[in-house]
């Protein structure tokens, strides 16, 4: 651990640590409606389609009210075709609306509209958890990743957690690449906010000129 990485790291945070469930306008704690909501902005960002689109339509869903499994339920798939559609997701509006509504009747009848039933049920393990989330329309290995680097803070038995993306912006960065090397370099609390800013670096390398 150096004092130049750490200042990286320091930096990183300042400028890039906003989470994706921030941006979305989720508040994450180890409750239902914020991890219910934090795995409907990972099916979001899943998709070939920028991740700026996929966190205004995330807020357009927020609006509609749908911040609870059972609200979501409620709704029509047209209601959400169109709410899908005012977030600026409308190439995959309709397959989405419909995921959503399988998504969230799997998540009541195996886990009784609560993932941290999911989570117990793979022992807090962070590849029994992916495997798991897999089983949801729209999550594969990718929003898997999104969900477990983004929920890293508030279920700290997968921490610390860092995929590919996490890695290649360490390694743009001149950090450590291993997981607990480079969580050692922030502060407690705050792995989720540095894997964040480095998935920006990964996208966007250049953003370390202006650091």
């Amino acid at each position: 651990m150096s004092s130049t990485q750490q200042g990286t790291v320091r930096k990183l945070l300042e400028a890039h640590g906003t989470t994706f469930a921030a941006d979305a306008d989720i508040t994450l704690r180890d409750e239902p409606a914020c991890l219910w909501q934090l795995l409907v902005l990972a099916q979001l960002l899943s998709t070939r389609i920028s991740s700026d689109i996929a966190v205004a339509t995330a807020r357009e869903l927020w609006k509609a009210e749908w911040c609870t499994p059972a609200n979501l339920r409620r709704s029509t798939w047209q209601q959400r075709v169109n709410a899908l559609g005012r977030g600026g997701y409308r190439r995959y509006d309709e397959s989405t609306a419909t995921r959503l509504e399988a998504n969230v009747v799997l998540l009541d009848e195996r886990w009784n509209g609560d993932l941290r039933e999911l989570r117990d049920e793979a022992d807090g393990d962070a590849a029994g958890i992916a495997e798991l989330l897999q089983a949801f329309d729209g999550i594969g290995p990718t929003g898997a990743d999104i969900f477990l680097r983004e929920v890293q803070d508030v279920w700290p038995s997968v921490a610390p957690y860092a995929d590919k993306l996490v890695v290649r912006g360490a390694k743009a960065a001149g950090l450590p690449t291993t997981p607990d090397e480079l969580f050692a370099l922030c502060p407690s609390g705050r792995a989720a906010h540095l894997a964040a800013a480095l998935v920006r670096v990964a996208r966007k390398p250049s953003i370390l000129e202006r650091l």
